[in-house]
């Protein structure tokens, strides 16, 4: 219960930050107008990754990006979601993995490189996009049965799709899971009134950069993300900055933010029928350490690592140590499933 609570004070936080950003934006009728355009010019595209082999899949007239590198068994890995989040998250965590692995990192749409595409799309962000798209990655790139680990709210689509698909799924990672929160099946009413108003064209956007500006996003990363604020550096603001103000990127915010991404397991999970592997970072915020007391009660054959030092994005915070924890699961699963 103390889980839940504290991650109701979280939300009503962040709903009263984005309140208080469609106040401000709202305050002059040239000034927001303003303000958005010299936000655009400043955040400047975001160039090619610069580690593994930055591909594109096409999927429904717009691509995919997404690395790949390593030879083995496949295994996925899925970026949470927030300010300036993608694939990126999980670079160093990769290289590592793909000493034995054959990795596929890719940038959600809306997120990271694969956030312009989607700007032209026109299509709706919501839960079912995300477990359509990754349950087609799977049959189209990656064409083997896959060990998926993924970080967030994405832990809830991976569940699902290792529900209705397990043919694809060889096992299940889950890095600091969201999906069984109280409200993590619909948005109430007050989120879809913010939903509609981060939408409008120059109100929206304007709550939306204040939300994401350079002292938002260092206070978002050193107190809600990484346990060690010396790890949130002036490069990783401007990275989370650029990458969260990418044409396309403020659409699959608004609905991160106002809860239409979210998909609740709870009911889900006794229907699980492939090996599942936890991680927590013991200083986790949203949700914290005490929600991984539910996974496990419903999931009594899950292991679970609790990695001491770290906050929602382990794998970003201490990629070694999660690595490590992970590919002991990823041995037990290989010596079950001999190639």
């Amino acid at each position: 219960m103390a889980a839940q609570t504290s991650e109701e004070e979280q939300r009503r936080k962040r709903r009263q930050r984005l309140i208080q950003g469609l106040a401000m934006g709202g305050a002059a009728i040239g000034l927001p107008a303003l303000f958005n355009a010299l936000v655009s010019r400043r955040a400047r595209r975001i160039p090619p990754a610069r580690w593994g082999s930055n591909d594109r899949y096409p999927w429904h007239g717009v691509d995919v990006v997404y690395q790949s590198l390593g030879q083995g068994r496949p295994l996925v890995l899925l970026h949470s979601f927030g300010p300036g989040h993608a694939g990126d998250e999980w670079r160093r965590a990769a290289e590592l993995l793909a000493e034995n692995a054959r990795v596929f990192v890719p940038d959600l749409l809306g997120w990271g490189q694969s956030g312009t595409a989607m700007a032209r799309s026109g299509r709706a962000y919501d839960g079912e996009l995300y477990i359509e798209l990754i349950s087609q990655f799977l049959k189209d790139v990656v064409r083997e049965p896959a060990v998926l680990a993924a970080a967030g709210l994405p832990a809830a689509y991976a569940v699902q799709i290792a529900v209705d698909q397990p043919e694809t799924v060889l096992g299940l990672g889950l890095v600091v899971p969201h999906g069984m929160e109280d409200h993590s099946d619909e948005p109430d009413i007050k989120d879809a009134v913010v939903h509609r108003l981060l939408r409008l064209p120059i109100l929206g956007t304007s709550a939306l950069n204040l939300y994401t500006s350079h002292s938002a996003m260092t206070n978002y990363l050193r107190h809600e993300v990484y346990a060690s604020p010396a790890l949130v550096d002036d490069a990783l603001v401007e990275e989370h900055f650029r990458r969260a103000h990418q044409p396309g990127a403020q659409g699959a915010l608004a609905a991160y933010l106002s809860g239409y991404l979210n998909h609740g397991v709870r009911e889900l999970l006794g229907r699980l029928d492939v090996p599942v592997w936890i991680a927590w970072g013991r200083r986790a915020l949203t949700p914290s350490i005490e929600s991984a007391d539910l996974w496990l009660h419903h999931l009594p054959g899950a292991g679970l690592e609790v990695l001491e030092q770290c906050g929602v994005l382990p794998h970003a915070e201490s990629p070694e140590e999660l690595c490590r924890k992970l590919e002991l699961f990823l041995g037990k699963l290989n010596d079950q499933n001999p190639q």
